[in-house]
């Protein structure tokens, strides 16, 4: 993406707006440019989004030790600025997707295209247990990576079973004394490589057919203890933690569209495989929309998709 300089300004219609600048959305822009439009990335914070928080990536084709993922984040910018992508420092806080063109409104004004490409990813989900929105940033965390070395040498707790928390486990174990591994079944979700190299690690150990029933604050207000329920016997066990990490899925970023776009029951935006969503000129791409699997590869290809469709239908 190129500097704020040569952002779109009010009197400007764009050929395709991208709403998102994770992987889907600077893939979108790379081949949106490619195909000769005058396309812009629209991203309240940095480039990257998750993937710009994932400390190591192994499963991204092309690197056989695998890759940081802030610096693959990076790149895909960088590639992005060659071919002359806009950026646009603002978060798009609504939209008038029935007009034409499309109106995307920020808070410092609003924008104008004639396509529009949503990729604003998901969010981690909360657990919704007593204590969590009091104790986030003082103990409880939704990013190991970001937030993993405050809790060095000390022990924490990750609530989880899928890939982030068998991964967030993994790197924990590195720098920190303990780790509980807090699962709501008998055996992970994970791929089976973590299995094995959790399982051989001593300072990890897993409380299976557990949920969080709380969260205990000490005397300063921050994160002394975490309660686990067994889900067969409802018994309770405390554990003396410092920090909890919760990997328990995402949360579609969708809100902002106030109902513009057809949504499924879990909020993703209901789209097929060639990215279209129910508005004609619209288009979903990455984890925002709803799909069966939701990694960095499947958002590059969403981004890809997306921006060649759009392409092709502004070029009729």
């Amino acid at each position: 993406m190129t500097d704020s300089a040569t952002a779109p300004n009010a009197s400007d219609v764009l050929d395709i707006a991208i709403i998102g600048a994770g992987p889907a959305g600077l893939t979108a822009g790379l081949y949106a440019a490619r195909a000769g439009m005058d396309a812009a990335v629209f991203e309240r914070v940095s480039p990257g989004g998750q993937l710009a928080q994932t400390e190591q990536l192994e499963n991204y084709p092309g690197f056989p030790e695998g890759t940081e993922g802030f610096a693959l984040a990076w790149s895909m910018k960088q590639q992005a600025d060659r071919f002359g992508v806009r950026s646009v420092s603002e978060e798009v806080t609504g939209v008038d997707l029935a007009s034409d063109p499309k109106v995307l409104s920020t808070p410092f004004g609003t924008h104008r295209a004639r396509a529009v490409i949503v990729a604003t990813g998901a969010r981690p989900r909360k657990l919704g247990v007593d204590g969590e929105d009091e104790l986030a940033g003082r103990g409880v965390s939704y990013c190991a990576t970001c937030d993993g070395n405050f809790f060095r040498g000390k022990t924490v707790a990750v609530v989880g079973g899928g890939n982030t928390a068998a991964a967030d486990a993994l790197y924990l174990a590195r720098i920190c004394e303990k780790v509980y591994l807090i699962h709501r079944r008998d055996r992970l979700r994970a791929t089976a490589v973590y299995h094995e190299r959790l399982a051989g690690l001593p300072n990890v150990e897993f409380v299976w057919n557990a949920t969080v029933a709380r969260l205990e604050a000490d005397g300063d207000g921050a994160l002394a203890a975490v309660a686990v329920r067994d889900v067969n016997t409802g018994e309770e066990r405390t554990l003396a933690v410092s920090g909890l990490f919760v990997a328990v899925g995402t949360q579609p970023n969708t809100e902002f569209l106030g109902g513009a776009l057809e949504l499924d029951a879990a909020g993703y935006i209901v789209a097929g495989e060639d990215g279209a969503a129910s508005v004609p000129g619209v288009w979903a791409a990455g984890d925002v929309r709803t799909k069966a699997l939701r990694q960095v590869v499947t958002a590059v290809a969403d981004g890809a998709v997306c921006a060649e469709q759009a392409a092709e239908r502004l070029s009729l």
